[in-house]
């Protein structure tokens, strides 16, 4: 068994070691990019996908920080939460920087004789991908290229019109395991500890086409800041925002995969849990072929999108309309939005259900 992997972000790398763990051999292509690490960058895990590291051998306990509860608050709440999710018995996710990850992931797959890293150095090699018969698979993460924009254009757009800033803060030492969310007037903010003195920030502004300064986000996380003792800040990074959902999954015997499937709103935190879970579902598929003898062929892909696509586009879509539904709370807030946010953070049965989403997704 021969898979051809594209992309060289955190996703593909998930998967070559999955796929490695099986005795299948894999091919990563990529293209070297400039370097412009993103040192600001976080990535939260739910507890579900953290034990899918283990199963993998991929222990991240030395990279991570565990977070018991999150609350959320918005902009008439400041200091008194109107939803709050726990899990008494275990931590609800755990948070990684994005480098850290990547660094882990490909340190551990050096050790893999299946596994080799080529370089793209012109678009000529795609077509010789795409040719060669030694693939059985080909699975493209990256959204840029010729074989994106060829077979996985269409797409379900929409463009949120604005950009997430991130950083870290460092402050004194406290008890650090209670992520917080604030739907401000600006748009979303996330405060997600990484340690007991650091903590990551996620400030989705939303609708600003002026591009805003480091003072002016240190003065609007400040204004919003009700825990922590703020020493520092650490250089702001900034990304655009997009919602998209694709079309069509697969060509042939290519997979299209990770953001290429779905990008949604990070205030959540779901992107990356996503794509973990949607890593789970295929490796079930692979195994299933695997026990009964039966070659990875394009029927894996196309058992792969029925599993998932309807399930996915259902998810995303929810993210957004939670979105949306703040941004409108936050813009016409009355009594009747904050009479039903009451109910709902009170009814352990939804916190309960809510809780099960984010850890497992919908397919739980």
């Amino acid at each position: 068994m021969n898979i051809a992997l594209i992309g060289e972000g955190n996703t593909n790398l998930v998967l070559a070691k999955m796929l490695t763990k099986k005795d299948i051999k894999v091919s990563l292509f990529f293209v070297k990019k400039n370097s412009n690490s993103q040192f600001s960058r976080t990535i939260g895990i739910s507890k579900n996908n953290i034990e899918f590291f283990k199963k993998n051998n991929l222990d991240l306990t030395k990279i991570s920080w565990p977070i018991d509860s999150i609350k959320i608050f918005n902009e008439l709440s400041k200091k008194y939460e109107i939803l709050n999710f726990n899990n008494n018995q275990s931590y609800l996710f755990s948070l990684v920087k994005n480098n850290d990850l990547y660094n882990l992931l490909k340190k551990d797959l050096k050790k893999k004789k299946l596994f080799s890293r080529f370089e793209i150095k012109s678009d000529v090699i795609y077509e010789k991908i795409l040719k060669n018969n030694k693939f059985d698979l080909i699975i493209n993460t990256d959204t840029k290229n010729k074989i994106s924009k060829k077979f996985f254009y269409r797409k379900i757009n929409k463009d949120y019109n604005s950009f997430a800033y991130t950083a870290f803060i460092k402050h004194k030492k406290c008890k650090n395991n209670v992520a917080t969310q604030i739907f401000t007037k600006k748009g979303p903010l996330a405060f997600l500890p990484y340690a007991k003195n650091q903590t990551s920030i996620v400030f989705s502004v939303i609708d600003h086409k002026k591009e805003l300064s480091k003072l002016d986000i240190e003065k609007l996380i400040n204004e919003y800041n009700n825990y922590y003792e703020i020493t520092s800040f650490s250089k702001f990074e900034k990304f655009k925002l997009n919602f998209s959902s694709a079309r069509n999954y697969y060509y042939n015997n290519v997979l299209s995969f990770g953001d290429n499937l779905h990008k949604i709103h990070p205030l959540a935190g779901q992107g990356f849990n996503m794509t973990l879970r949607d890593i789970q579902i295929l490796e079930d598929i692979i195994d299933f072929r695997l026990d009964l003898g039966l070659p990875l062929d394009k029927s894996v892909l196309k058992d792969f999108e029925s599993r998932t696509k309807h399930l996915n586009y259902i998810f995303s879509s929810g993210i957004d309309f939670i979105h949306e539904f703040f941004k409108f709370e936050n813009k016409f807030g009355n009594n009747y939005t904050k009479q039903i946010i009451k109910y709902l953070g009170k009814n352990k049965l939804f916190n309960q259900y809510i809780s099960n989403v984010a850890d497992r997704g919908l397919f739980f």
